[in-house]
């Protein structure tokens, strides 16, 4: 289904991607985009391995690690560029229920549960703090960076939250930003920009950046504070949290969900399959 152009990039990335620590997993291509077959319990399994066999390795790049959802995969149709970055990832998981419901009802190998970033970190913490990991929080204002920084600590005490760093700079500033990344030895990076901007960021940076795992989460530090609220679990489980989240703030999402919403629905029931071979290498 993919273009030839996309599948030429997809095997040029491939080569040039760092070998998994743990390389085994199911995926299936859910909306375009191959995604991962991974409950959050064993998506946090292979951060720890693949952060702690990273911390051996000077020369090793960090794996990107980005989140499907509506949004993602209606952007990854409509727009070839963001694709192509998009596509740079190593583990791509399911953020939107929409996305677990595709792939029960048309693959052989179902993704077993949604991993919504903004559980997964609270998920990440814990191992974090039974294994030592060091996190690096990148994005949303100061205020919103540092206030995350200090309930994450609060939750999950002995968390090494060894960095942080507001998401208001320039790509001029980055070289600088990611020195200062650097020095503090993180082994996950999270990274909370807005949509491109974060894939973006990640894609350009990950030569630049040493750690274990490059982690995509949009305004999750903003859902850590409380600023944004979840929806109620009955919604998140029907895959309604977008509703939910457009009665909040029907300005800021109504032509949002209004435009990717349909395209995506569409995409979901034609662009979704097995792959003829369930496990896979880790090569993408």
């Amino acid at each position: 289904m993919r273009a030839a152009a996309s599948l030429s990039h997809s095997a040029n990335a491939a080569a040039s991607r760092p070998a998994p620590a743990n390389d085994t997993h199911a995926e299936v291509t859910v909306g375009g985009l191959r995604t991962a077959c991974l409950t959050r319990q064993a998506l946090a399994r292979m951060m720890v391995v693949d952060c702690l066999a990273a911390r051996q390795d000077s020369l090793s790049r960090p794996r990107l690690v980005f989140a499907s959802n509506g949004h993602a995969i209606a952007m990854a149709a409509r727009d070839a560029a963001f694709r192509r970055t998009f596509e740079q990832a190593d583990i791509i998981h399911a953020d939107g229920q929409a996305a677990v419901f595709a792939s029960r009802l048309l693959t052989r190998t179902p993704i077993p549960e949604r991993s919504a970033t903004t559980d997964f970190i609270h998920d990440a913490a814990k191992v974090a703090v039974q294994t030592g990991l060091r996190f690096f929080l990148l994005g949303a204002t100061e205020e919103a960076n540092a206030e995350a920084a200090r309930i994450l600590r609060q939750t999950y005490p002995g968390l090494q939250i060894v960095g942080r760093h507001h998401g208001y700079f320039s790509q001029l500033e980055e070289d600088e930003l990611c020195d200062e990344i650097n020095l503090t030895q993180p082994d996950v990076i999270w990274v909370g920009l807005s949509v491109p901007r974060e894939y973006e960021f990640s894609v350009r940076n990950r030569p630049r950046l040493t750690a274990g795992w490059v982690v995509t989460c949009g305004g999750c530090f903003n859902f850590v504070t409380g600023a944004y609220r979840r929806a109620p679990g009955w919604m998140q489980a029907t895959g309604l949290e977008w509703l939910y989240r457009l009665a909040r703030e029907p300005r800021r999402l109504f032509w949002r969900y209004a435009v990717t919403n349909p395209l995506a629905i569409f995409l979901l029931l034609t662009r979704t399959f097995s792959h003829r071979t369930a496990a896979i290498s880790g090569t993408r």
